[in-house]
């Protein structure tokens, strides 16, 4: 049986994913999806005290790094 992409299961046929989608939103059946990881929480939580704790210079200067890294002929 294939695997969604958080490893929830899928019907293999067409048939099999349309009466499952029904089945969901009909309410008969409730899809379980895992919460997000620890890694997951706790990057996007590092992300926004970065960005609270950084100027505005800083920032700047980050962002001019990675465009030009970006950008530069490989």
């Amino acid at each position: 049986m294939p695997k969604g992409p958080r490893r929830e299961r899928r019907p293999a046929d067409v048939i099999g994913a349309a009466i499952a989608v029904v089945r969901i939103s009909v309410g008969d059946t409730i899809e379980n999806l895992r919460s997000p990881s620890g890694r997951t929480r706790s990057g996007a939580a590092g992300g926004k005290a970065c960005a609270i704790n950084l100027t505005g210079e800083q920032r700047i200067a980050i962002a001019k790094k990675a465009a030009s890294d970006r950008w530069r002929d490989k």
